[in-house]
């Protein structure tokens, strides 16, 4: 099932340039890496496009079991790009098309019915810690950190507010949302949010063994699994609220993106 865009355009997939992401699809694995190193891979606006263009090529594709997220640089994602959200939209080079409608970044990843597994290398910020809650599974390495600073810049995380609180429980969320501060990734993983913490060493045997894990599962039960528990436990319109909010709050201001 697609939701932004059509089958003609999905049948050119790969036929297109994409600016902000890196892309590769192998033994039916499909590899998204954010690729914005230089600006902390912050969700640039067409950023959030290709990722969704990618979401819809892969909902359609078959042959792909499973999508491993993972980014370029220091940082996984800094969350929402505000500066381009705020209308100072750099130039890009991409040739994907334009969604037929509103990209609510939160939903992608709930209508998306195959497992999402996230490689985090790189300190997680703001809407970036909606990205690895949105992923099914979560391997970390040991050194990095997870942050939720947007209180600190004016702003609340409202969608990843939606996202972490079915994961870490509401009164977590809540003081985490209120105060902003940064936990490890060993207490990520007490909370839920993290499935493994690894060593730098080991961290790739790690994820190459949940991959496995999945071989040898039914794909068709576990798509039909996911969009019933999507069904059951999730609402599109929470998202879409919560993301009118965001952008109401923003939408007279000046802020930045670097935390």
């Amino acid at each position: 099932m697609s939701y932004y865009y059509t089958n003609k355009q999905l049948s050119d997939f790969w036929k297109n340039d994409f600016h902000f992401l890196k892309l590769k699809e192998q033994n039916q694995v499909f590899h998204l890496t954010l690729n914005r190193a230089n600006k902390k891979n912050a969700l640039h606006p067409q950023m959030q496009n290709e990722i969704a263009f990618c979401f819809d090529y892969i909902s359609q594709n078959n042959e792909i079991k499973l999508v491993l997220i993972q980014s370029t640089g220091d940082t996984f994602s800094a969350g929402a790009d505000l500066k381009a959200l705020s209308n100072n939209i750099e130039a890009h080079t991409s040739t994907i098309p334009q969604p037929n409608k509103k990209i609510i970044l939160g939903n992608l990843f709930t209508n998306l019915y195959k497992p999402k597994l996230a490689l985090v290398e790189g300190n997680v910020y703001a809407g970036g810690c909606l990205i690895v809650a949105g992923c099914n599974y979560v391997v970390s390495l040991r050194d990095i950190t997870f942050s939720l600073p947007e209180v600190k810049r004016g702003i609340f995380p409202f969608q990843v507010m939606e996202s972490l609180s079915s994961i870490i429980g509401l009164k977590k969320t809540i003081d985490w949302c209120l105060r902003g501060y940064k936990i490890n990734a060993e207490t990520a993983k007490e909370w839920g949010l993290v499935d493994e913490v690894c060593d730098k060493e080991n961290i790739q045997s790690s994820v190459k063994k949940w991959i496995d894990d999945f071989s040898g599962n039914s794909h068709n039960a576990i798509k039909f699994g996911l969009k019933a528990y999507q069904e059951h436990f999730h609402k599109n319109s929470n998202h879409e609220k919560l993301e009118k909010l965001f952008r109401d709050m923003i939408a007279n201001d000046h802020l930045s993106n670097e935390f």
